[in-house]
């Protein structure tokens, strides 16, 4: 069989989503860094492959794959192990539903606006630009208002299992919570807090981590 190559970097959240895939499909698979944002751009290679530039892209031998939710969904359907999408169509469209929110109106909020500013910039010696912080919480608390009320009493984000919906929520809010807004947020959703809890302690949660410690 040929192995499973992830094209991406450690430190991004969709990388980091097609890993918990990966991990909870307990596929082998080797992480190989491509740096989209050196200053010369993406490597001439990688944009072979995918001319968008953007991570992750899957490689399984003469197969390539870019676009997370083409990949993630490609994995739950191609290798054995515990199923990452619900059958039935209610519940399987709530994970989508779920998805698109993630992708359209939380990834750039939760992690460009509000961690990247608050954390990455003046790591470097930057100032946080307040203002683009501020302006992005009220979406960020409409998401997890949204999320709260989905998930409900259920262990999960759909119901008792886990899906994709949850693979995809995860990475946005850890990194979301390393921020003190972040923090606060989160606290004011103590169902959330449990389930973040509870993806925390996966152990697919422990071998992708964002962080080298």
């Amino acid at each position: 069989m040929a192995s499973i190559k992830l094209l991406g970097l450690r430190i991004s959240v969709y990388t980091r989503i097609a890993r918990l895939t990966l991990e909870e499909k307990k596929v082998d698979y080797e992480l190989e860094e491509v740096d989209i944002f050196a200053d010369t751009g993406p490597p001439d290679d990688y944009l072979e492959r995918n001319p968008f530039g953007t991570i992750p892209c899957l490689v399984y031998g003469e197969f390539s794959l870019y676009e997370t939710g083409a990949i993630c969904r490609y994995l739950d359907e191609m290798f054995m192990g515990m199923p990452l999408q619900p059958v039935e169509p209610a519940p399987r469209a709530r994970m989508n539903q779920i998805i698109s929110v993630l992708d359209s109106y939380t990834y750039r909020p939760m992690v460009w606006d509000v961690y990247v500013q608050r954390i990455v910039i003046p790591g470097s010696g930057g100032r946080a630009d307040e203002a683009l912080i501020a302006s992005a919480l009220p979406t960020i608390k409409t998401v997890l208002q949204q999320i709260d009320r989905w998930r409900g009493e259920s262990d999960f984000l759909v119901g008792d299992a886990i899906t994709l919906a949850d693979l995809y929520a995860y990475p946005m809010l850890r990194y979301f919570i390393e921020t003190g807004e972040g923090e606060a947020m989160l606290a004011s959703f103590p169902r959330l807090q449990d389930w973040m809890t509870h993806m925390q302690n996966r152990p697919s949660a422990r071998a992708t981590s964002f962080h080298s410690d």
